[in-house]
């Protein structure tokens, strides 16, 4: 639809209506165009179009792998995807993605909560909304510019100019993309996991993560005591996800599943199993058991048959019940398999360090079972990145036999080896991960959670530091305002990015002359045209 037939539509229509003086049809014309979803729904079966898409491109030619970024704030999230738009000219492959560690470090009513399902269920719902109304807002404020343009270059006679907004105008590519959403473990059964799922695409969602913790017990994947549940458990909670897309009309809603058995060594449950080698038997076959004397059972020992002898699991004195050690792997390469034969799209394996020989290594045998497995990778802050690819440098080099005498691999993380080959090294692979990842572990979306939450903490640090030092006005001048105009970030004129001038063009089409505007001669932004 062009800008032009949105004009003669708005005219056909308020022509029919001779009691609606004063509608002027460019302007109801501009109103459409800036405001294009008028609903979560219309964002999430756009952008689950965009998903589906992506994930057909990457499937032929893993070089076409998809990127994200974290975000806590709508703000976050528009300055995000207005920067990728400068710097790139196009949004694609960019995506944002919203982390349920950081609703509930930063957007709980009951203020910072460890990354433990304790907030507000519905906060992630919310977040998602936020989102996409700033996202919104930043193509009706790229849009007003534009719209601002044609008029001047129509009121200046030029019609070549004019012609070139209007290409503009009808090819504008929006900031609205795709969230992949964290639903943490579901937030309880899995009535309660499809409840909850309705909530987040209804407010845009196309993609919804979800993992195999017990929702009572969720930890952060990067921390200790995590406990996973029985396929049979999270299948239903897939389901329970699936089954919200397809009723509310996203037929091509997108499902990640996480597995956190490579660190969670207890269950909660022992599985159901109908039959020897069923999927229940396979999750108990993980259990740590010993055998026992059926004269030797103890009082309220709880017993397992297995290949027809009785077993006793080990029980913790919290009721969960261990793993063997050592099988963190197989365990999450049947997590996957299983989670892709009902009902899911992604993967999403949650790793103690980012290493690709091992993630390769799991996606190699899962894809021996379903051909196009691919993953969702948390490109986590929690890996000390820099640490952990310097030892992988140094475990390789010693590998190959080179000289490692300059280097101590229990200080590698000292400023002394930055400008040293080994450190070179290592930031080259680290700048190539994504890359390399992609094409030799199946990663199809690579994603940081936490990064503006590590953003705003160090750029707060720095303004702090020289705004309450000896700096003073000039630590905020030099280090903030002086790089925003050079840097050329829109927010320096912050009046125009909060909406003062949509708002100014709202008056207009209601007000005529009458409308009082904000954006005029005295207005001090105007000292950032210069």
């Amino acid at each position: 639809m062009t800008y032009q037939s949105e004009i003669a539509k708005a005219d056909a229509l308020i022509g029919g209506q001779a009691h609606w003086d004063g509608i002027a049809p460019e302007s109801v014309a501009r109103m459409r165009v800036q405001n294009r979803f008028h609903t979560g729904l219309d964002i999430a079966r756009y952008t689950a179009k965009i998903m589906r898409a992506d994930m057909a491109a990457y499937d032929a030619d893993p070089a076409n792998y998809t990127q994200s970024l974290g975000c806590w704030h709508g703000f976050i999230g528009q300055q995000k995807m207005i920067s990728i738009k400068k710097h790139f000219g196009t949004t694609k492959g960019r995506y944002l993605y919203l982390s349920g560690w950081m609703v509930a470090a930063l957007r709980s009513e009951f203020g910072p909560l460890p990354d433990q399902s304790m907030h507000e269920k519905t906060s992630v719902p919310a977040l998602i909304e936020e989102l996409y109304t700033f996202l919104r807002q930043a193509d009706a404020r790229e849009l007003g510019g534009l719209f601002r343009d044609l008029d001047k270059a129509r009121g200046e006679g030029d019609e070549v100019r004019a012609a070139k907004l209007q290409q503009q105008i009808d090819g504008f590519e929006t900031h609205v993309v795709p969230i992949v959403a964290d639903i943490d473990a579901g937030f309880g059964n899995a009535e309660a996991t499809y409840l909850l799922a309705r909530k987040f695409i209804e407010a845009g969602a196309c993609c919804i993560q979800i993992e195999n913790q017990v929702s009572d017990e969720k930890q952060c994947g990067h921390q200790d005591g995590k406990v996973t549940v029985p396929h049979e458990d999270f299948l239903a909670k897939i389901r329970a996800v699936r089954y919200a897309f397809l009723e509310l009309g996203v037929d091509d809603g997108v499902i990640v599943a996480r597995t956190d058995s490579l660190g969670a060594g207890l269950t909660k449950q022992i599985a159901f199993t109908r039959a020897a080698g069923d999927i229940g038997d396979l999750y108990n076959g993980f259990l740590d058991c010993e055998s026992v004397d059926p004269a030797a059972i103890g009082h309220g020992d709880v017993l397992i048959s297995r290949d027809g002898q009785l077993m006793k699991p080990k029980r913790l004195p919290s009721n969960l019940y261990q793993f063997r050690a050592g099988t963190g792997e197989d365990r999450c390469v049947l997590d996957c398999i299983t989670a892709l034969q009902n009902g899911a799209d992604l993967l999403w394996i949650e790793t103690e360090k980012p290493h690709i020989g091992q993630i390769g290594g799991m996606v190699s045998r899962i894809r021996e079972v379903i051909p196009n497995a691919k993953l969702v990778y948390n490109n986590s802050p929690s890996f000390n990145w820099t640490l952990n690819f310097r030892q992988q440098v140094f475990d390789a080099w010693e590998k190959e036999g080179r000289d490692l005498s300059a280097y101590d691999r229990s200080k590698l993380m000292s400023v002394d080896y930055d400008g040293t080959d080994l450190g070179m090294e290592a930031d080259e692979r680290i700048r190539t991960f994504q890359k390399d990842s992609a094409r030799d572990a199946g990663i199809f979306h690579h994603l940081i959670t936490l990064p503006t939450y590590h953003t705003a903490a160090l750029s707060t640090d720095n303004l702090a530091r020289r705004y309450f030092g000896e700096e003073g006005m000039l630590g905020y001048v030099k280090q903030v305002q002086r790089e925003e105009i050079r840097q050329g970030i829109a927010c320096v004129k912050h009046q125009n990015m909060a909406g003062s001038d949509i708002g100014d063009d709202h008056k207009e089409y209601f007000a005529g002359e009458a409308a009082l505007k904000a954006g005029g001669a005295h207005n001090t932004m105007n000292q950032f045209a210069a």
